[in-house]
C-alpha cells in the first residue's frame, strides 16, 4: 500500500482524501488554505497519475487502496454531514438520507466485487433497449426539487424531445413493443398529455429541436436496422409532418443544439463506425455545411448551447463512457479552432441528457457501464462541476431531458426496464414582489 501511496505526493494524498468525502474545489482550498487553482493543478497532475478521469474514480481509487474507509453506515453519515452542503439549498432529512443510501450503494461495489460484477439486463445490441415497462411511481425517488408530473402514455428510450410554444414534445423511440413512431404532447399547466400525429418515419436513436415555428427530427435508426439521412418536420400548430432537406450522410445517435436560428448536429454513428463530425444547418437556405469536427468521435452525448457556444457532453463509442465536455463556438469557423476542451464531468455518462438554464448546465442521466448514484452540473464561469439529487438510482440512460424558463423535464430512458416517468426539475425559483405606492 506504500508503494501505491508513493505514486502520489503527501500534498496530492490529502486531497484525494477530502475528494473522497465529495468537498467541492472552493472546500478543498479553504481546508488546506490554498488557491482554488492550486487545488485543479493537483486534481489534474491526480488524474493522469493515478490514469482516471474523473473526482468519482479518484474516491473510488481511494477507497479501494485502502487511502479512506467509509466505515459503519454511522460513521458513513457522520462524514458525509462533515461536507459543507452547497450555499443554495439546506440539506433536508429527505435529502440525507438519500446521500447515505449512494455512500452505502458505493460501499457495496467497492467491498463486494460479486455484486459490482453482477451483469446489467441484457440488451440485443447498443442501439436497441430491451426489457418490459415499468411504471414510474415504482422507481423514481421523491426529492426536494424533483416532482413527479403526469407520465408518458408510451413508455420509452432513445427518443426525441424537445420544447415548443409552453409544451414538450415526445416523438419516437424504442419501446417494449419496437421501434415506434408515437407523438406525445404535454402541457405543464394542465399537467396533461395527448397523443398527435405519428412521426412517418418511426425511429429510435434520435434527437429533435425547434427552429423557427417548426420541429426539426434528423437521422435516426429504423426497425430495420438502417441508419438514414431524412429529415422531418413536424408543425405543431398544424400538427402536421413534412420533408426537409436531407442530412449530409446518414446519422444516429448525435447530439444535436441551435445557435443563432441555426441547427448543429455533433457525432453520432454513421452504421458502421463513430463519428466526430460537425454539420450546420441554415433554415434560410435550407443547406447543410460540414463545419470543424469534434475532438473526440462518440456517439449518445448530449448538447446544449449558453450564451452562443455549444456544449457537447458525454457519450459513449461502443465500449468506453466518456465524461468529455469539449465546446463549440460557431463564430470562430474559419478564423480559428472553434473547438475548446473543458474541465470532465465528475461521473463517465453515455445516454445521458442536458439543459441549460441561466448560465448553469445540467447534466442528468446516463451509466452504460456502471450505476450512477447523482447528476451533475456545470458552472461554466468557475468551470466546475458540482452534484445534485437524481430520482432514478442505478442506469438511467438514454432519456429526454429538456429545459422550460426555470424547470427542467427528464422522461423515459431505460434503467433495465422501458421507463414512462415524467419528473419535474426546479432548477430555478422566481420570487415577485408587490407594486410600491
Amino acid at each position: 500500500m506504500e508503494k501505491k501511496r508513493g505514486v502520489i505526493s503527501e500534498r496530492e494524498l490529502e486531497i484525494v482524501r477530502l475528494v473522497a468525502t465529495g468537498a467541492t474545489n472552493q472546500q478543498i482550498a479553504q481546508e488546506l488554505m490554498i488557491s482554488v487553482n492550486t487545488v485543479k493543478v493537483h486534481l489534474k497532475n491526480i488524474f493522469a497519475k493515478l490514469g482516471i478521469q474523473s473526482r468519482t474514480e479518484v474516491a473510488l481509487y481511494a477507497v479501494r487502496e485502502g487511502w479512506v474507509e467509509l466505515g459503519t453506515p454511522a460513521e458513513a453519515e457522520r462524514k458525509l454531514a462533515e461536507v459543507r452542503p452547497p450555499p443554495e439549498e439546506h440539506i433536508s432529512l429527505g435529502k440525507r438520507v438519500f446521500l447515505v443510501i449512494a455512500a452505502a450503494a458505493v460501499a457495496l461495489l467497492v467491498f463486494f466485487p460479486q455484486v459490482r460484477s453482477e451483469p446489467a439486463p441484457p440488451i440485443s445490441s447498443e442501439f436497441v433497449d430491451s426489457g418490459a415497462s415499468t411504471n414510474a411511481v415504482d422507481t423514481a425517488l421523491q426529492l426536494h426539487r424533483w416532482s413527479a408530473v403526469a407520465p408518458l402514455s408510451t413508455a420509452r428510450s432513445r427518443f426525441a424531445v424537445t420544447y415548443y410554444d409552453g409544451r414538450v414534445y415526445a416523438i419516437g423511440g424504442d419501446t417494449s413493443d419496437g421501434v415506434t413512431g408515437t407523438v406525445e404532447e404535454f402541457d405543464p399547466s394542465a399537467n396533461s398529455w395527448r397523443v398527435r400525429s405519428p412521426k412517418p418515419i418511426p425511429v429510435h436513436n434520435v434527437g429533435a429541436t425547434v427552429l423557427g415555428d417548426v420541429v426539426y427530427v434528423p437521422g435516426g435508426f429504423t426497425d430495420v436496422g438502417e441508419v438514414i439521412a431524412d429529415v422531418e418536420i413536424y408543425d405543431a400548430d398544424q400538427d402536421s409532418w413534412g420533408l426537409g432537406t436531407s442530412l449530409p450522410v446518414p446519422l444516429c445517435a448525435y447530439a444535436l443544439a441551435v445557435v443563432d436560428e441555426k441547427m448543429y448536429l455533433f457525432g453520432g454513428w454513421d452504421g458502421s463506425t463513430y463519428v466526430n463530425s460537425t454539420y450546420e444547418y441554415d433554415p434560410r437556405t435550407g443547406a447543410w455545411s460540414e463545419r470543424t469536427p469534434m475532438p473526440t468521435a462518440r456517439g449518445f452525448a448530449a448538447a446544449a448551447a449558453i450564451e452562443g457556444q455549444i456544449y457537447v457532453v458525454g457519450g459513449y463509442d461502443g465500449g468506453v463512457e466518456f465524461a468529455t465536455v469539449e465546446v463549440y463556438d460557431p463564430s470562430l469557423e474559419g478564423m480559428a479552432d472553434p473547438w475548446v476542451v473543458k474541465s470532465p464531468m465528475m461521473a463517465r455518462r453515455g445516454g445521458l441528457g442536458v439543459a441549460a438554464i441561466a448560465g448553469t448546465l445540467y447534466a442528468i442521466g446516463g451509466g452504460w457501464n456502471g450505476y450512477l448514484a447523482y447528476n451533475e452540473k456545470y458552472d461554466p464561469i468557475a468551470d466546475e462541476w458540482s452534484s445534485f439529487e437524481t430520482p432514478v438510482f442505478g442506469q438511467w440512460r438514454n432519456l429526454g431531458v429538456v429545459a422550460s424558463n426555470t424547470k427542467i423535464y427528464a422522461l423515459g430512458g431505460w434503467n433495465g426496464h422501458y421507463l414512462n416517468l415524467n419528473q419535474e426539475y426546479q432548477a430555478l425559483f422566481t420570487h415577485y414582489l408587490p407594486d410600491l405606492p
